[in-house]
């Protein structure tokens, strides 16, 4: 593939404005696997109103004839390249009209138009319309999109695209002529096709202003009744949006379609998502509770790209977070109103600490507007979307829930229908506010994770609590100077029994901040994890379990937590190294017994004050990270709390009577706090019959992964009987099984290399689906340290091998496959020589652009 690729980087300070632009374009596609035939019609305008040079992007595509105005072009009045169509003499304003032929059989890389499971399906973000057509595939092209599709009407009787149909015939010879409209312009980026035999679930929801839009659920035959809970989260995402930010939705039917081969988890094509199918089907049988959460979460987050994304665009590919970034923030607000906020809270606040935070430290570092890129794949990044959408939360932090809503009014109201940059959005919120955002805008500019440093002192006899905070990035691989950024800082000072809150910005790179106080308080500093950075402060045990138990703020509490046990973890290697036996101090354990006595309200909530950190949360204190002493450390801390609180995990267990299965929030609670006693009853001998009989009687599978899991984390012996049956029930069900290949992945022992082999001969096992591929290599490697880390270097050579497989099938899931090679520099000696050798192996390679850039940046 390198030979079809310059190398060449892009750079945000290139961009220039587009010579031509598309106004509206007509594609017909009559469908057929191996030679599918497509007429594109264009309407090309010149931007200077001169002729001149028209250059199209294009990839793999067989063009059949090129005519302009009418008339048939020479094949020696314009050039093909491997990457480009080039039109020299363009008239300044022209009808081009392209016929192509694909071969989506043959399209594995699942970008552009291809085949799963017998439908055709299409890809185009960031740039796979090119793998259709010839184009101007950049967001700020906007065009208006009418798709005829024509197909055997017996073998794909439905037949989508954007927009709204506007006429369905079926023809003599058995196919069937279907023509839709979209009335908006577009970028290439958001055009859709599928075309297949499904069944449908239909609905409707009505609108604010009284319109009656059309809701269409294609799913695989026979899955109909697992796509409801899918259906009901998108009327309540439709309403939230109405409610919160005024935004109704457009067309006049809405439209999601589930399948099995996907790159992502979803993409927002105008009125037409495309779902892979783990993140639409669901009953109470074959998804978990986290299920279930992550189809709402999903369904939400595509759906109110409508607005953030398709109504107002990016400019170009590195404005990317512009809408992701504001997409998920607004899907975490979604997410948050819809059950506990706490809980969601803490659940982005573990996806920043650990693959983000990582991300930072690591060769493929970058503010969350990049500057230069190779292949814009690889941008699509946790940095970009959830650091993305910390920055937009500082900003509702700092403006507060109502100047964000006039911030985000007028951002609509100047660029609905437009492509755009973070700027723009920065200068809605700053002009609708009156508030000067351009210290804000670092954060778009600037990569690396800040240190937020804070020193504290009280003078008794003045009264005066002050604060002294420092902040300091430290040079990334990207950027060796930073300068101070504008950091929101909440505060919460606990005295007297009372909490006295406090909103800091921090501005300069030293501030001191002073307060009031007629006794020395404890700050609970960066409540709400209200900036993304690391913090440092000199915290006690007995202050940490104060703060546990009376913070207003809950992600404070849980924070405190967490800061505990990375106390805990320290204490314990050092011990280890010099042979000593490391006990959990009694103020610990005393906590946890009065937590299980009696837990709090939510239970869910207890349930994660009540959990070891794993191991990517304690790993990211660490600048070189001793992967098996963690490993060892968590795990004896788990025996420890299991052996010495046994008799109260038991009694919390036995209290929390299982009930008829429910998707709602207490349900939801209950089910979390019983398995987290499961998972430490585990380690506990003498616990099989428990772990059988939940794992026979459960109703759900929640409570039936939950016994799977507990045995996997304590390796009891009971995990090979368990998982034998629960392939047994699951075989013919592939997403109930990806969690199979997931657990049998993640086994901790020496075993799993066998297994590994034996998974990917399984007859459900598909090396052209990236969820069963991510199923078993994602698992392995993200969930099961120990054994990818072990000391011979075997795994990081089976997930070399894997990554150098899948690049010859599937770029984008191979660049996304190498991430944990990556960060070679921050493991042990041993570790880094043997990382630091598959890694140049692999850049010896002929290796696509997606692979290539990660790994060649990680040498450097």
């Amino acid at each position: 593939m390198s030979e079809l690729s310059s190398r060449q980087a892009k750079k945000l300070s290139d961009y220039k404005a587009p010579e031509f632009t598309i106004t509206d374009v007509e594609l017909s596609f009559e469908l057929s696997p191996e030679a599918t035939a497509l007429t594109a019609v264009y309407q090309v305008v010149s931007a200077s109103g001169k002729a001149g040079t028209l250059i199209l992007d294009g990839q793999e595509l067989k063009l059949l004839s090129v005519s302009l105005d009418g008339q048939l072009l020479n094949a020696d009045s314009y050039q093909v390249t491997a990457e480009q169509l080039i039109l020299p003499g363009m008239p300044a304003k022209a009808q081009l009209e392209l016929k192509i032929e694909l071969n989506p059989k043959a399209n594995t890389a699942l970008e552009g138009l291809y085949l799963s499971n017998g439908a055709y399906c299409t890809q185009c973000e960031a740039e796979g319309f090119r793998r259709i057509s010839y184009y101007l595939d950049r967001p700020d092209v906007l065009a208006r999109f009418t798709t005829h599709i024509i197909a055997d009407d017996n073998t794909y009787p439905a037949l989508l695209s954007n927009g709204n149909l506007v006429s369905s015939t079926l023809l003599p010879d058995g196919r069937r002529h279907v023509t839709w409209v979209d009335p908006f312009p577009k970028p290439s980026y958001l055009f859709a096709l599928v075309a297949g035999d499904f069944d449908c679930l239909k609905g409707s929801y009505t609108t604010g202003s009284g319109r009656e839009v059309a809701l269409e659920f294609y799913v695989d035959k026979g899955n109909k009744q697992r796509a409801h809970f899918a259906l009901e989260s998108l009327k309540r995402a439709m309403l939230w949006d109405e409610q919160s930010f005024g935004l109704e939705y457009d067309l006049d039917v809405y439209m999601v379609v589930a399948v099995d081969f996907f790159n992502m988890g979803a993409m927002e094509n105008k009125g037409l998502n495309v779902f892979n199918s783990k993140y639409v089907l669901a009953d109470q049988s074959s998804a978990t509770d986290t299920d279930f959460f992550n189809i709402e979460s999903i369904i939400g987050h595509e759906y109110f790209h409508n607005w953030t994304g398709n109504r107002v665009t990016c400019r170009d590919w590195f404005q990317l977070s512009l809408k992701e970034g504001l997409t998920v923030f607004r899907d975490q607000q979604f997410s948050a109103d819809m059950g506990s906020a706490t809980l969601n809270r803490i659940d982005a606040v573990k996806t920043i600490r650990t693959a983000q935070f990582a991300e930072d430290a690591g060769p493929m570092a970058h503010p969350i507007r990049p500057q230069q890129v190779l292949e814009m794949n690889n941008f699509y990044t946790v940095t970009v979307y959830d650091k993305g959408a910390e920055v937009i939360r500082m900003l509702h932090t700092l403006l507060g829930q109502a100047g964000f809503r006039k911030g985000m009014d007028l951002y609509f109201k100047r660029h609905d229908g437009q492509a755009v940059t973070c700027d723009d959005f920065v200068s809605a919120m700053q002009d609708a506010n009156g508030r000067d955002l351009t210290l804000f805008s670092r954060w778009y500019q600037q990569s690396g994770t800040p240190q937020l440093k804070v020193h504290s002192h009280y003078d008794a006899k003045k009264r005066e609590f002050k604060l002294l905070m420092q902040q300091h990035t430290a040079g990334t691989a990207d950027q060796a100077e930073k300068l101070p950024l504008l950091l929101p800082v909440r505060l919460e000072l606990l005295a007297e029994g009372k909490s006295y809150p406090y909103l800091l910005e921090m501005t300069e790179a030293e501030q001191e901040f002073t307060f009031a106080v007629s006794q020395k308080p404890i700050p609970v500093l960066l409540a709400d994890f209200s900036a993304p950075v690391k913090l440092h402060y000199q915290y006690q045990m007995d202050e940490l379990l104060l703060i546990a138990r009376d913070a207003k703020d809950g992600v404070a509490r849980w924070d405190a937590i967490q800061q505990l046990w990375q106390m805990q973890v320290i204490a314990a290697i050092d011990a280890k190294n010099t042979g000593a036996e490391y006990l959990l101090p009694g103020e610990l354990l005393e906590f946890y017994r009065q937590l299980l006595a009696k837990p709090l309200e939510d239970l869910a909530f207890t349930a994660e004050l009540l959990t070891v950190p794993g191991y990517d949360m304690v790993a990211e204190q660490f600048d070189e990270i001793p992967v098996q002493d963690l490993v060892w450390v968590l795990q004896n801390f788990q025996q420890q709390l299991a052996t010495k609180l046994v008799e109260q995990w038991r009694l919390c267990y036995k209290s929390l009577h299982p009930a008829a299965y429910q998707y709602q929030e207490q349900h939801v609670a209950k089910r979390a706090l019983r398995s987290v006693c499961l998972q430490y009853l585990a380690f506990v001998v003498g616990s099989d019959e428990l772990l059988r009989q939940q794992y026979q009687h459960s109703d759900n599978m929640t409570d039936q992964l939950a016994v799977l899991r507990s045995c996997r984390t304590a390796s009891h012996p009971l995990f090979a009987e368990l998982m034998a049956d629960f392939e047994q029930r699951w075989n013919n069900d592939v997403l109930v099984l990806d969690k199979w290949f997931s657990l049998s992945a993640s086994y901790p022992q020496s075993s799993v290399f066998d297994t590994l082999e034996q998974l990917t001969a399984h007859p459900q096992f598909s090396w052209q689906n990236p969820n069963r591929v991510r199923a078993v290599f994602g698992a392995f490697y993200q969930q099961n340290p120990q054994m990818f880390h072990s000391a011979d270097g075997k795994g990081y050579q089976v997930l070399a091998d894997v990554v150098l497989k899948m690049d010859s099938i599937n770029p984008q899931v191979a660049a996304r496959l190498v991430t944990p090679l990556l960060s070679w520099k921050r493991y042990q000696a041993q570790s880094q020589l043997q990382l630091k050798s598959v890694l140049q192996t692999m850049l010896a390679k002929d290796l696509s652009d997606d692979l290539y850039e990660k790994v060649s940046k990680s040498l450097n």
